[in-house]
């Protein structure tokens, strides 16, 4: 995994077992490695896809100096605890380094070492959410398309089969479209999953010149658990999913709790039919 490294980070503190390093503070230096997922930091260059880490060092240090414990072994335990409860922190190996020991040796230092892993402490795990998603194409290989963007949305639950459907709006001479509607499991909130599908659309060379013109690729985010968002950036639900019978076909399939009321399940549209399942 990939990971961001916290170095030289020098912090008055009070610790240790001897009496005179209960009575004032001594230097320790903290150098971190945490393990996180970088992939759509170096996409978006947005801070809030990675681990902000001078908000893991004001945190770490805050605790140190704060400290009280007696052993180096605990204050790097409850250090490791800090950093990984950043949402985005998975894994951190932290070292601990007295700068001055107090043995009557020549040692320049000692330190101590601890790695943790999330699933091993009490930290809260990485919120879990539903978002479903409608993907269409009506450009080049649109089933490849379909299967890229499945790919990448993340940890996929239930997908629709494709379906193939006219355009609806735009300019004349568009080709058909292929729709399908994926459920995925994600720790990203409603506003990174949606840059997680303007990135992906990206990668597909997806162009942005004409209102519903072609496109090689479209990721809508539908649904994110039962988030309401009325912003210049997102609404959610989706404000016309329910207009949209290429949506509401395949919505059908793996949601039909989110279709309408009214929204005949038995009978789908004549302008939409059943292709079949995305091929491998």
């Amino acid at each position: 995994m990939d990971r961001i490294d916290i170095n030289g980070l020098r912090v008055m503190a009070v610790v240790g077992v001897l009496p005179h390093e209960r009575e004032a503070a001594q230097p320790l230096q903290i150098d971190l490695t945490l393990h996180v997922d970088l992939h759509d930091a170096g996409l978006s260059d947005d801070l809030g896809d990675t681990a902000n880490y001078g908000a893991v060092s004001e945190a770490v240090a805050a605790v140190v100096r704060e400290s009280k414990d007696l052993l180096l072994e605990r204050l790097a335990a409850r250090v490791a605890e800090v950093a990984l409860g950043f949402e985005r922190v998975d894994q951190v190996r932290a070292t601990i380094t007295k700068l001055r020991p107090p043995i009557p040796e020549d040692v320049v230092s000692t330190a101590i070492t601890v790695e943790r892993h999330r699933r091993e402490l009490n930290v809260p795990r990485h919120a879990v959410h539903t978002a479903i998603v409608a993907l269409g194409s009506n450009l080049g290989d649109r089933e490849d398309y379909l299967r890229f963007a499945v790919g990448r949305l993340g940890e996929i639950v239930a997908s629709s089969r494709v379906w193939e459907t006219a355009p609806v709006g735009g300019p004349e001479g568009q080709g058909a479209y292929l729709n399908m509607v994926v459920v995925v499991r994600t720790s990203l909130d409603p506003y990174a999953f949606m840059r997680h599908g303007q990135r992906i659309e990206a990668s597909a060379l997806r162009q942005r010149l004409v209102r519903w013109g072609p496109r090689t690729l479209d990721v809508d985010l539908l649904f994110h658990d039962d988030t309401r968002i009325e912003s210049p950036e997102l609404t959610l639900p989706h404000p016309r999913y329910a207009e949209r019978r290429f949506v509401l076909a395949p919505l059908a399939e793996v949601a039909p709790e989110r279709c309408p009321a009214d929204w005949d399940l038995s009978l789908p549209p004549d302008d939409v039919r059943p292709v079949g399942p995305l091929r491998a």
